[in-house]
């Protein structure tokens, strides 16, 4: 894409509404504009990076057996009138009335209206495991909505369930999502914690919420520095075998939010010289409810001596909107974002430093054409800006990669390679710079 035809609205000053790090860049580097409090538009850089982001969620819970569904965001009242759960989170669920006066609701999670469409189509425990998962928006009308999207009204999220004919099973279900979280946030260059958490309104009695550190995060976080240390994607996962030892691994030493911590448990079990006391953001959650929406909804099944039983079930959910945030707080400088490679919104930012010399456009558009026949997704800056502006737009929108074109360079036949996470740059041949950036994926 060429920057003079991408639209990149970026502000040079840090907007006076945003409080953190990730809302100042992303309004400024042209990703997000709000269109009422707590609600974003996602602007075509935004959306790029949002869109990589759920593909490797995508990917991730399909490698684990889920099957993907969409369900509305509109749903009906009736059903949480049914499961009980209709009051529970009070003003923060937005109710509304269709023309013919029924109840309705944009909802803010999807237990009941999975467990309605699981319901009307499984009957007998035959048809179990069943893992379904949609990506869809969610709507929670928060008080104060603020921290652009790391705490909105309407946000996309990631949600998986699972139907399962007992407890044993439905624990082989949470354990493959378990698993398949920490692979999506090592996928996206993050170190995702579990942390034993609160069920909160969704209920249940087995839940772990998932942790990145970060300097400007929203919970205090203890754990032990093993769980930073280790490399999750190090070894492949066979999501059909039994998956409790390596769910045993990652929850063996201390690791808990300030709402659980206890510090004299704390001091007791982990080394001092092993101790992480940090901020952290909470990207996923996942629950164990058993039949807590199965049984007042009559999601059941018969058994091979007709009994009827209900299902037990989990949920499992991904801040697919707030990960974009929470990737920034913990990746940026303070010239801007430095998104990991696998979520960027181009692998390679191309800058022509003098538009109009014919060395330099003719460099950068031989470069241009091979990097984009190589499937490399390319940013080309032939604006005709000063220099200054177009590194510092660069290192702003945090692309992986420079190509810095100059004429200087071009008369000696070399270009400039930088970077942008450890800031190092190279002068190399051009034919070098392609490779290299050809071999890095």
């Amino acid at each position: 894409m060429r920057l003079t035809r991408f639209f990149l609205p970026t502000l040079k000053e840090n907007p006076s509404e945003a409080q953190i790090v990730s809302h100042r860049l992303m309004l400024r580097a042209g990703m997000i504009r709000q269109a009422s409090a707590g609600i974003y538009s996602w602007l075509p850089l935004g959306f790029r990076v949002l869109k990589n982001i759920e593909r490797i969620v995508r990917e991730e819970q399909d490698k684990a057996g889920c099957q993907e569904l969409l369900m509305p965001t509109i749903q009906s009242a009736d059903l949480w009138k049914e499961s009980g759960r209709y009051e529970d989170y009070g003003k923060e669920m937005l109710r509304i009335r269709d023309r013919h006066e029924r109840e309705m609701l944009y909802g803010p999670t999807n237990e009941e209206l999975i467990t309605d469409i699981f319901r009307g189509a499984i009957k007998s425990y035959r048809d179990l495991p069943v893992l379904l998962y949609h990506i869809q928006w969610k709507f929670r009308d928060e008080v104060r909505p603020r921290f652009g999207v790391m705490r909105g009204r309407e946000f996309l999220m990631k949600d998986s369930y699972s139907f399962d004919l007992d407890y044993e099973a439905a624990k082989r279900a949470y354990n493959k999502m378990f698993v398949s979280y920490l692979r999506t946030f090592a996928r996206m260059g993050l170190r995702a914690i579990p942390m034993e958490a609160e069920t909160g309104p969704i209920g249940g009695n087995l839940s772990h919420e998932f942790i990145i550190l970060a300097d400007t995060g929203e919970s205090e976080v203890y754990c032990h520095r093993d769980y930073i240390d280790y490399d999750v994607l190090a070894e492949a996962i066979d999501y059909e075998a039994d998956l409790e030892p390596m769910f045993e691994f990652w929850t063996r030493f201390y690791a808990r939010t300030d709402e659980k911590h206890d510090q004299d448990v704390f001091e007791a079990e982990v080394p001092e010289d092993r101790r992480v006391h940090r901020r952290g953001i909470e990207v996923g959650h996942i629950f164990y409810f058993g039949t807590k929406y199965s049984a007042p909804l009559g999601a059941s099944v018969s058994l091979p001596d007709d009994r009827q039983v209900p299902v037990h079930m989990g949920s499992y959910g991904i801040g697919v909107s707030r990960l974009v945030g929470a990737i920034i707080e913990a990746s940026h400088d303070d010239a801007g974002i430095i998104w990991p490679e696998s979520v960027a919104p181009f692998d390679v930012g191309l800058i022509n430093l003098h538009r109009g010399d014919a060395g330099c456009d003719a460099a950068c558009e031989d470069l241009y054409a091979s990097l984009q026949a190589a499937g490399r997704a390319v940013l080309y800056d032939d604006r005709e800006e000063r220099a200054g502006a177009k590194f510092a737009d660069m290192d702003l929108i945090g692309l992986p990669w420079q190509i810095i074109v100059g004429p200087r360079g071009v008369k000696s036949g070399q270009v400039e390679l930088k970077n942008r996470a450890t800031g190092e740059r190279q002068e190399l041949a051009m034919e070098a710079a392609l490779a290299r950036l050809l071999g890095v994926r």
